[in-house]
């Protein structure tokens, strides 16, 4: 398909991980080489031609919204959560009907990566089948990763297919962070607070939840002590081209 024209980023979390720097300013504005955390995946979005930006907030709400006012492309649409956090899923839930009824990218606005040779959205829009899928994750392996220290998502198959792990399993698997996902996936779904775990587990059940493994680099910052090691692998990734 050509690719998504309209973005869900996730940008409501609270952010306590990242404290002491998250007491004053929420974690989408937390600057890595410079740039806002948010920012990296709005200009991945830009970049790959998506016009609109629905982008939750709850903490700092106010901070985050000042600074979304300047960008101009793709255009932000805000969906308002300072009354209630409602988690991935909840978040999208609330928003759809500023989503409407074609597939979408959501992007996680405190995890990034740097693209490898193809922008990794465009990978993503290129695996979506839609006759297949209800959801498509970018996932990375761990050797691509900076700042994970989990024992994987995912098992994946040679299609692409995705199953959970098992107790005491583990997989070279990580969600990275940002996905397609169809809206269909939420019909008749209640308002609320509500995780995308839960959405994912959905597609599983009918064998349409997929993966696209990601080129590059995938960071994830959950602490302060990360940030350096973040700014670290970029700055090696750009060197090494």
């Amino acid at each position: 398909m050509a690719g998504p024209h309209t973005a869900m980023v996730l940008a409501a979390g609270l952010g306590k991980r990242m404290a002491p720097i998250t007491d004053t300013m929420p974690k989408p504005l937390v600057k890595v080489a410079g740039k806002p955390l948010i920012d990296w995946g709005l200009e991945a979005l830009e970049n790959v031609g998506v016009e609109r930006a629905i982008v939750n907030v709850h903490y700092l709400a106010d901070q985050v919204d000042a600074h979304l006012a300047k960008r101009e492309t793709p255009a932000i649409i805000i969906s308002d959560e300072r009354n209630e956090l409602l988690d991935s899923a909840g978040g999208i839930i609330n928003a759809l009907p500023k989503i409407g009824s074609d597939p979408f990218y959501v992007v996680n606005a405190d995890t990034f990566w740097v693209d490898g040779p193809k922008p990794n959205l465009v990978l993503l829009a290129e695996g979506w089948d839609d006759a297949r899928m209800d959801i498509l994750l970018m996932i990375a392996a761990k050797d691509q990763a900076t700042g994970y220290d989990g024992r994987g998502d995912f098992h994946m198959d040679n299609d692409g297919r995705l199953r959970r792990l098992g107790i005491g399993e583990t997989s070279p698997n990580i969600y990275a962070g940002a996905a397609v996902i169809h809206p269909r996936i939420f019909a008749g779904a209640v308002a609320g607070k509500a995780s995308l775990n839960r959405y994912f587990d959905a597609a599983i059940a009918t064998d349409r939840l997929y993966g696209r493994r990601m080129e590059g680099l995938w960071l994830t910052v959950g602490t302060p002590d990360a940030i350096g090691e973040a700014e670290a692998a970029i700055a090696r990734q750009t060197v090494n081209g």
